[in-house]
């Protein structure tokens, strides 16, 4: 398939998706995961139309960032290490893995010496694998509590990733536990203004994370492939 036969595909499941659960398609985002391809397939991934783009390591993002990084929006997906921030604030309008207050420290003191906002999601261990990272559910309002001394971070929502499964339907606790979880958080009024975005789903259960509320969903090889010819 084609770069544009993939955009279209995907777009036909994110609308049926949005249809079976009752959402606007509008309400969806969709963030095109390049980490695998180079800055020229990038640069069609831009030109196709797809204006978010979500790289997971600075290393593999640099060259990307430098040719095309004044095009489109810019998304850190990875865990981000503390001495990485001073390469990635400014350039990734979103940080979707704050995950601990040391990073959380570093952003501030990186973000205030710049004078810039920084939007963040911080990421939950929903699932409770030793294999993926993120706050344990119960420590996300302590976190988001001690947050309130970072002025220079703005949290936009919440982020988790899924088991891969063999069935879709197997990820729905997952998601459906991080959007009772912000859902609870609001309740509670932690944060200095209602968490509304949700960055959750990728390539092989991103309909269950739509149907469960999603804003955001990080699409790498469903999407964009993974080789140049693609």
């Amino acid at each position: 398939m084609t770069l544009e036969e993939r955009i279209s595909e995907v777009n036909k499941r994110i609308e049926e998706a949005c249809l079976r659960s009752g959402r606007s398609r509008e309400d969806v985002n969709v963030i095109a995961v390049t980490k695998y391809v180079s800055a020229s397939m990038t640069e069609r991934v831009l030109d196709s139309g797809l204006t978010h783009i979500g790289e997971n390591r600075w290393q593999n993002a640099e060259e990307k960032w430098n040719a095309l990084g004044s095009r489109g929006t810019w998304h850190f997906i990875g865990h981000l290490q503390t001495n990485k921030v001073k390469d990635v604030a400014g350039k990734f309008e979103y940080i979707h893995s704050l995950d601990r207050l040391s990073l959380a420290k570093e952003l501030e003191k990186v973000a205030s010496a710049r004078n810039l906002e920084i939007k963040t999601f911080v990421q939950v261990n929903i699932s409770g694998e030793d294999t993926k990272y993120g706050l344990e559910p119960e420590q996300a309002v302590p976190f988001l509590k001690e947050l309130h001394q970072f002025p220079h971070i703005k949290v936009a929502g919440l982020m988790t990733m899924a088991p891969f499964e063999g069935e879709a339907e197997d990820t729905r606790p997952v998601f459906r536990g991080l959007r009772e979880l912000r859902d609870d958080i609001n309740r509670q009024a932690i944060t200095r203004e209602p968490l509304i975005d949700l960055s959750m789903g990728m390539s092989n259960d991103f309909e269950v994370a739509i149907e469960e509320g999603a804003t955001w969903i990080r699409l790498g090889s469903i999407l964009v492939g993974k080789q140049e010819g693609e």
